[in-house]
């Protein structure tokens, strides 16, 4: 999470230094940059944005399960990427008491059994009473409508990180 590019910068990177500089954006998931590489130029950050949104619905359903398996369980004290870190920090995920924990750590499990993937929320602007509301809301969905939840939160997530990453 350093510095800020431009479009016409990234436009103008080999597909690697493209790749490398947009791989963090989706969790754990660099193959969603190398593919979006292939669509440029890009005109501004939402045209980007959508084009790696589109990747990622086109990749068939097991490279999308596999891309929300690699979100962390919001709350959890495990190894996270940068983004992750931050965006949980400023939601004070990291600042549980050992019940919150307990209350976060057991509904984790109780979705992540009925759902086969992590919850995910973009917890940016959120603290902890309204993500553990959504959390306790959404476990009971079916599972399609919790699965394109899933995804358009991610969209939410990525497009604050590209947001962060690309000036204007």
């Amino acid at each position: 999470m350093s510095g800020q590019v431009t479009i016409a910068e990234l436009n103008a990177m080999t597909p690697e230094a493209f790749a490398k500089t947009l791989g963090g954006i989706y969790e754990h998931s660099p193959w969603v940059a190398e593919r979006a590489a292939a669509g440029r130029p890009y005109a501004g950050r939402e045209e980007l944005h959508a084009a790696m949104e589109r990747a990622v619905r086109e990749a068939g359903e097991e490279a999308v399960l596999a891309l929300l398996r690699q979100h962390p369980d919001l709350g959890a004290r495990l190894a996270m990427s940068e983004h992750s870190v931050a965006e949980q920090q400023g939601a004070g995920l990291d600042r549980l008491s050992p019940e919150e924990y307990e209350t976060f750590s057991a509904l984790n499990r109780q979705y992540v059994e009925r759902f086969g993937f992590p919850f995910i929320l973009a917890v940016k602007g959120k603290d902890k009473d309204g993500i553990l509301q959504a959390l306790q809301e959404r476990t009971p969905r079916e599972r399609e409508a919790e699965l394109e939840q899933a995804l358009r939160e991610i969209g939410r997530i990525t497009g604050f990180r590209l947001a962060d990453l690309i000036a204007d």
